[in-house]
């Protein structure tokens, strides 16, 4: 299987290889501030280095769906030698039919609403002729909204504590995670005009501002400075604001349409598609060649008759493939040992080939191209063979930067949105330039592999500057050299994903990857009040520098240019006080710059306040498990770089438990031992199944799988993260519907079928009894697989559906995510897991003989190891 890379520590400055445009004889025709950090770290605030920061507890959200591929049940886990069938691809799913209910019952997201109303911090009265600051939120009670339950700003508590020293233990720790690209509905507030700002620090007008009724003027909830307004807030009472959207909604969009992009219309047939170039290996041998030919030609199939496509190859050569020539496939050859000249590229691009053609128009050229693709014939192993990737991918930036124009209407389209690059590679660049040589055991390797990695990442940064994302989608059973490869996708704001096979998963993935609705020139600002910190940025972006984006006089704001602006991304924001919180309220505002796919111009505001506590109990109340335990996830990743750094971070999460025992739990009477909170019971057992499990456990063998899963995991949306580290375990219920379980291997009952999703994987266990039920197992197996298809439906990458039985040599994958409870006492079984007081003796005895004996300890187990007490009160 492909190698993973391992993440990069920071963001390094954008630098470009050169892009030749001259010309040159046709080729050959033939048939910091804070600590920023995605997969790593760049510090953003110098005022301090925030290394072992933690966020707090949870909020419970449902996990998003999408769909994904289904294996047969009885079906072997893929192994890398065996790949399936060819993908097909259908329809999205219908809104699904799978009824559940949970239990024991789980918070669901509490909705917001623009007429809410929370109490607003009293400020200094400021008198302006007889009209007073009103501030545009009327006092009520505290709670009524929070903009931390939305999909767009989830906070890892709702309320901050006053005191400094309280505030900032960075066991527990303060944040949120922000998802700048998400788009719900219904949609945000929508206002074409201009934003009203403080000219002093440049924040935005929000709900939260108080207003002088009879000049207009209004005061900046960040740095308390007054404005104007050009007369427009003038009313004649508070509850004619609210016709601004802007002081009714905490979340609002501005639209700038302007004079560079006129007649925005925002529906999806004016929509620009961006061409996609597939750039895809010609050295894989013919059987993952075959599974390949399947995928490429379910994915043209499955694009929109508009969508501009390119197709290039390569090996020791790259073959540029030509839609002019009718339904035949002819292809120009460029050399791969060397980058393309200025004048190769000229001749492509202003020569008579078409390159990037409508699929509406070029569909028979494309399935005629995959069709003729052949397998590798030379007698050498899959990682020596010469494969010029870096060279193929600098054509395909080199023709997307030129004209492309439509020879079918004859006009020159400008693209809506990033470009794509998707290259399909079984194996590393071992030619040409960004390469690495074929053996490790090279004398001059390391020297080599710094070279290949510098011009990678160049590679990745001159396609951003043009609005072009590099995904690289790797399957087979050779490794693919993932820390070369992983700096071109990251910086070009793309994703490496590593596959079994060319089969239905990776069919699925390079759909997605190609649909995937992506903004360019992201700006993520983020402005806190009460002087609160930004300490730490975790994300698929860099610091932004202050020339690339309008400042102003006292602007402290915190601000982070995106790579691309994804719905299936998020940023993790670590916080801190600098002292001690006098006010009864603090202010968050995120604004997210970005150009949309219709090339319009976005601002999205969104203003959040919090309410500040004294007590430390009113404030557990307030920490949202799941989220805490997902930010603390995050910042223990981004240290973990090795294999011996993730077995450094499972202690320092040991310590981190121990920590929040000891500084906000109560002593157990004649004893040294601390009670946990019984506020945060949720999060110790994320926090165990996050050093259990893939990112951090011993579960994935390869460390460059593990690197990919690490760098997927910095920069994903909390429902996939929340995924990667607590999984979802849902047992099928006779009638249809599903119930929600703890993750605990309690919930293997022979006469069950249980679905545990783990956000990159989604296991489907039938228990022995039900198997042998032939109609029942069919109709529990379909359930199962509908559910999970469902459940995925959204996700990128899509996760593998893997089904088996019980007593199968698969059945490990699902049993080494699931916590062995079965090991506690009986009592201690059924306060964690209720549903086992509905079996008899008979069905407990002999759930309890199915389980095998070993040596991993359960949750209960590790804290009693752990000299800390858990109450389940």
């Amino acid at each position: 299987m492909a190698t993973p890379p391992p993440p990069s520590p920071g963001y390094s400055a954008t630098i470009s290889p050169p892009h030749p445009n001259t010309p040159t004889p046709r080729p050959e025709k033939r048939p910091t501030a804070p600590p920023f950090s995605s997969p790593a770290a760049t510090r953003f605030s110098p005022q301090r280095s925030q290394q072992d920061q933690l966020p707090s507890p949870s909020t419970k959200t449902p996990n998003l769906p999408s769909p994904a591929n289904g294996i047969k049940f009885g079906s072997p886990v893929p192994h890398l030698s065996t790949p399936p069938g060819p993908p097909v691809f259908s329809s999205p799913l219908r809104p699904a039919a799978v009824p559940f209910r949970t239990s024991p019952a789980s918070p669901q997201p509490v909705a917001f609403s623009s007429a809410s109303s929370l109490p607003t911090s009293s400020p200094p009265p400021y008198l302006n002729g007889s009209a007073e600051l009103q501030p545009q939120v009327s006092d009520g009670t505290e709670g009524s909204m929070f903009i931390g339950e939305s999909p767009y700003v989830l906070f890892s508590a709702h309320k901050v504590l006053k005191r400094k020293k309280q505030a900032n233990v960075p066991s527990l720790g303060f944040g949120a995670l922000v998802s700048p690209g998400r788009e719900i509905s219904p949609g945000p507030q929508i206002i074409q005009r201009e934003p009203h700002r403080c000219q002093s620090c440049g924040a935005y007008a929000n709900l939260y501002c108080n207003i002088l009724l009879g000049s207009g003027q209004w005061q900046c909830v960040i740095c308390r400075k007054l404005n104007g307004s050009k007369g427009e807030y003038i009313a004649p009472s508070k509850e004619d604001l609210r016709n601004f959207p802007e002081l009714s909604s905490p979340l609002v969009d501005y639209i700038q349409t302007g004079n560079k992009r006129p007649g925005f219309i925002p529906v999806s047939d004016s929509r620009m598609s961006a061409p996609i170039f597939l750039v895809i290996d010609e050295c894989l041998d013919e059987e993952h060649l075959q599974h390949l030919q399947g995928s490429l030609h379910a994915f043209v199939d499955s694009l929109p008759p508009t969508t501009r496509i390119g197709i290039i190859s390569y090996g020791r050569t790259v073959s540029i493939y030509d839609f002019s020539e009718g339904s035949m496939a002819s292809a120009d050859v460029l050399p791969g040992n060397k980058s393309p000249t200025q004048e190769a590229l000229k001749t492509l691009i202003y020569g008579t080939g078409i390159y990037l053609s409508s699929i509406h128009a070029s569909l028979p050229i494309a399935h005629t191209v995959f069709s003729s693709l052949r397998p590798y014939k030379l007698n050498f192993p899959e990682a020596s063979r010469d494969r010029c990737l870096g060279t193929a991918v600098e054509v395909a930036l080199g023709i997307i930067q030129g004209p492309s124009a439509e020879m079918s209407r004859g006009v020159v389209k400008r693209s809506g949105g990033n470009s794509r690059i998707i290259v399909c590679t079984g194996g590393p660049n071992t030619y040409g330039p960004g390469s690495v040589p074929h053996s490790f055991s090279h004398p001059n390797y390391p020297y080599m592999e710094k070279t290949a990695l510098k011009w990678m990442e160049n590679l990745g940064h001159e396609a951003h500057r043009h609005d072009i994302v590099v995904d690289i989608l790797c399957a087979g059973t050779c490794p693919v050299r993932v820390p070369v490869l992983q700096p071109l996708a990251k910086a070009s704001g793309g994703v490496l994903v590593l596959h079994d096979d060319f089969g239905e998963a990776f069919g699925v993935n390079l759909l997605r990857a190609s649909t995937r609705a992506a903004g360019s020139h992201g700006l993520l600002e983020i402005r806190c009040s009460d002087d609160i910190l930004v300490t730490q940025v975790i994300g698929p972006g860099e610091e932004a520098h202050t020339d690339a984006y309008e400042t102003f006089k006292n602007d402290i704001s915190t601000s982070i240019r995106m790579l691309s602006v994804e719905e299936t991304q998020s940023f993790s924001f670590s916080m801190e006080t600098k002292g001690d919180i006098k006010s009864d309220y603090v202010f968050f505002q995120f604004a997210i710059q970005y150009s949309n796919v219709y090339q319009a111009d976005i601002s999205r505001v969104i203003t959040v306040r919090l309410q500040t506590v004294d007590s430390v109990s009113a404030y557990l109340e307030s920490v949202q498990d799941e989220v805490a335990a997902v930010l603390i996830a995050k910042r223990t990743l981004l240290q973990a770089k090795t294999s011996s750094d993730a077995v450094n971070m499972r202690v320092m999460i040991d310590e981190r438990v121990k920590d929040i025992a000891f500084k906000f739990g109560s002593q157990v009477p004649k004893s040294k031992l601390c009670r946990f909170p019984k506020e945060l019971s949720l999060l110790p057992e994320n926090l165990f199944h996050l050093r259990r499990g893939p990112l951090l456990g011993s579960i994935v063998g390869h460390e460059d799988e593990r690197s990919v899963l690490r760098n997927l995991f910095l920069n994903a949306s909390f429902d996939l993260s929340l995924r990667m580290v607590a999984p979802r375990c849902l047992m099928h219920r006779d009638g249809g519907t599903f119930e929600e379980l703890p993750a605990h291997d309690l919930a293997m009952q022979s006469d069950t079928a249980v679905v545990l999703d783990h956000g990159t994987d989604v296991f489907i266990w039938l228990g022995a009894e039900l198997a042998a039920q032939e109609g029942r197992s069919a109709a529990a197996l379909a359930a199962c697989r509908t559910l999970s298809e469902e459940l995925t439906e959204l996700r990128f990458p899509a996760p593998r559906i893997l089904a088996f039985k019980e007593g199968s040599s698969q059945a490990r994958y699902f049993v080494s995510r699931l916590i062995p409870a079965h090991r506690d006492p009986p009592y201690e079984q059924e306060a964690r897991f209720p549903q086992l007081r509905s079996l008899t003796t008979e069905q407990r005895a002999k759930l309890k003989n199915s389980f095998l004996h070993f040596d991993d300890p359960s949750f209960l187990e590790f804290f009693c190891i752990r000299k800390f007490k858990q109450s389940w009160d």
